[in-house]
């Protein structure tokens, strides 16, 4: 095997296979890299955890055809130290040489035959094809309220619902929860739970891709795995199973207060106010809500502050405490100036809205608050 690529062109294929890699495994392929060149002269580089598979393909000059598996970290290290120029890789004896400009380094190569086979599973539907903006921004909008607690199972992951017009993505923890929806005609309904940190990944390799600006990204699934294809990327990825929390039985179906507020006024109010929130008491601020202001307040050993934010507001006057760091995470994904807060009581969960559309809604639960 051998072949010859630009420096910076070679270390940017490698920042993306790399997100595969992992270093929690006893098994040593794993720890690597494929390279496979064939007689065409393309390149193609893959990783794979067994959970997550990345493949990317490139083309390189003086090709010849072989395959071999390198250590991810020390080639990588290698490649990105390498000056920007042209770059020659050749396999021969168990030995890979990579020489450029007055560089040659010579490593341990491992055999290709024992990596795993991450090909496209025949049985699969060219489902949708997403504009790669908006996926990204679905992504953005939702993964952030997806549990970090690995033994929370489904709820790791975030829910892509496919309906008849439109495709939604959701996901929660137990204490907030993050609806996206866009308009799309699905050729069938049906669901699939992606775990949010691989959809996380996901969106930094559109970033990171070459892609033109109105490149589309094509989902492929089968019952056990989702296959993204972007570009020259392919991304292989395991679905969660089990049954996804039945999310719209959590949405409030009344309201007793509803509330409009500059979405930028708040988040910098709340963002204040936070300074004086403890940890230890939930990062705890109140929120009261009478007439047309609202009234932010916080306080700890160290002292207290007191925030005012105007709102246009129908219904009852509420006092109601929060997490501010679950408000943040909400206000900052948000992008709209202004928003909707819905409130029945001082223990109902708020519910946040864009004025106008359904394109999101957000659910954060309050924080029990002593009248002190």
């Amino acid at each position: 095997m051998k072949f010859s690529c630009n420096q910076q062109s070679l270390s940017k294929a490698l920042n993306i296979v790399q997100k595969a890699v992992t270093s929690r495994t006893t098994i040593p392929i794993l720890k690597g890299i494929l390279l496979k060149v064939d007689k065409e002269g393309r390149l193609t580089m893959s990783a794979s955890d067994l959970d997550l598979s990345i493949e990317k393909t490139l083309e390189v000059e003086n090709p010849r055809a072989g395959e071999v598996v390198v250590y991810a970290k020390l080639f990588g290290d290698i490649i990105r130290k390498l000056p920007n120029d042209m770059i020659t890789v050749e396999f021969d004896d168990g030995k890979v040489m990579i020489r450029c400009a007055s560089s040659e380094f010579n490593i341990i190569g491992l055999p290709a035959d024992e990596f795993p086979n991450i090909n496209m599973p025949a049985d699969t539907s060219d489902l949708i094809l997403f504009d790669k903006d908006v996926l990204k921004e679905m992504i953005r909008k939702t993964s952030f309220a997806a549990s970090i607690d690995e033994s929370r199972g489904v709820i790791t992951g975030v829910l892509i619902e496919m309906q008849e017009k439109s495709l939604n993505m959701v996901a929660l923890d137990g204490f907030r929860m993050a609806i996206a929806r866009e308009a799309m005609i699905n050729r069938e309904r049906e669901n699939i739970v992606i775990p949010a940190k691989i959809l996380q990944e996901i969106s930094k390799i559109i970033s990171e891709a070459e892609t033109e600006e109105h490149d589309q990204v094509r989902l492929y699934i089968n019952e056990k795995r989702a296959i993204f294809l972007i570009e020259d990327i392919k991304v292989v990825l395991r679905l969660l199973d089990g049954e996804f929390i039945k999310y719209r039985d959590i949405l409030p179906k009344e309201n007793k207060t509803r509330v409009v507020v500059n979405r930028g006024d708040l988040l910098n109010s709340i963002e204040r106010a936070s300074l004086l929130a403890k940890v230890g008491k939930n990062n705890l601020i109140k929120l009261d809500m009478k007439g047309s202001n609202l009234e932010i307040t916080s306080k700890s050993e160290e002292g207290n502050v007191k925030e005012d934010v105007m709102i246009s507001k129908e219904g009852n006057d509420l006092t109601i405490g929060f997490n501010s760091k679950y408000l943040m995470d909400v206000l900052k994904v948000i992008e709209d100036d202004q928003i909707v807060m819905l409130f029945n009581t001082s223990i109902s969960p708020c519910l946040v809205q864009p004025l106008t559309g359904d394109g999101f809604e957000y659910l954060i639960l309050p924080v029990r608050i002593t009248n002190n």
